[in-house]
């Protein structure tokens, strides 16, 4: 019984990987890298490079076309981190929230692109990107911290009392995780969803659910950002 419990777990995660194609490499002796989630990650990066280069050549006063749609998303961020973080925040702290927001939801929807000769999938599906942007923001909190505000920005660890100390560090290693683990599950689990659906029914009910999941990948960047700037906050607003 045992035996066919496990043979039965070893099959469901081959049929898994099967699915998702993280090509996992072992470059050294417990080391491991998953080169599908290496390659997509570059293919983002590369893309958000191209959009801000094509937007702003021949730049118009009056913008149309590609320049339109990325004015757009930039005047969306900057009100969110203006509104957050305030005018001395949105000017220290805006390039770093529009191209945050922008790779992870390009990366989002990078998975909703046809499978046609290049299996295409989300960057954010792997639970290591997701650990890695939630970490550069956590981090980041203590180095934009410490030169905004000095040493004294590690009050807000006892504020309004001491006694809420361990409080306050429980959040600071708890908020990262809870970052990460949103990201990935709704995105892994759409891009598992779509590929059952296109194996159930490859012609019209995938097409909606692209369509969902296109918004779905907008969602979570949005909230990945706006909890984001939650964390920032304490350097801008609270001191």
């Amino acid at each position: 019984m045992g035996n066919e419990a496990a043979a039965a777990a070893a099959e469901a995660a081959g049929h898994s990987e099967e699915l998702i194609h993280y090509l996992a490499r072992e470059i050294a002796p417990g080391i491991t890298i998953n080169m599908q989630t290496m390659y997509m990650t570059w293919i983002s990066m590369i893309i958000l490079i191209l959009l801000f280069v094509f937007a702003s050549q021949n730049a118009k006063l009056i913008p149309s076309g590609l320049q339109n749609v990325m004015e757009f998303f930039v005047e969306f961020i900057e009100g969110l981190v203006t509104g957050s973080l305030g005018e001395k925040g949105k000017k220290a702290m805006l390039s770093f929230f529009v191209s945050l927001f922008m790779f992870i939801l390009i990366s989002n929807e990078l998975g909703m692109l046809p499978q046609v000769g290049v299996h295409w999938t989300s960057p954010t599906n792997d639970i290591n990107t997701c650990f890695a942007l939630s970490l550069t923001v956590a981090i980041g909190v203590y180095f934009v911290g410490v030169a905004t505000n000095g040493f004294g920005f590690f009050k807000h660890f006892i504020s309004p009392s001491p006694a809420f100390l361990p409080l306050h560090l429980l959040d600071e290693l708890t908020k990262p995780l809870t970052m990460a683990l949103r990201l990935f599950g709704n995105i892994l689990a759409g891009e598992i969803l779509l590929i059952v659906l296109y194996k159930l029914a490859p012609w019209i009910v995938p097409e909606f659910w692209v369509m969902f999941s296109l918004f779905i990948g907008f969602l979570q960047a949005f909230i990945f950002t706006m909890l984001s700037l939650g964390s920032y906050e304490k350097i801008y607003v609270h001191h």
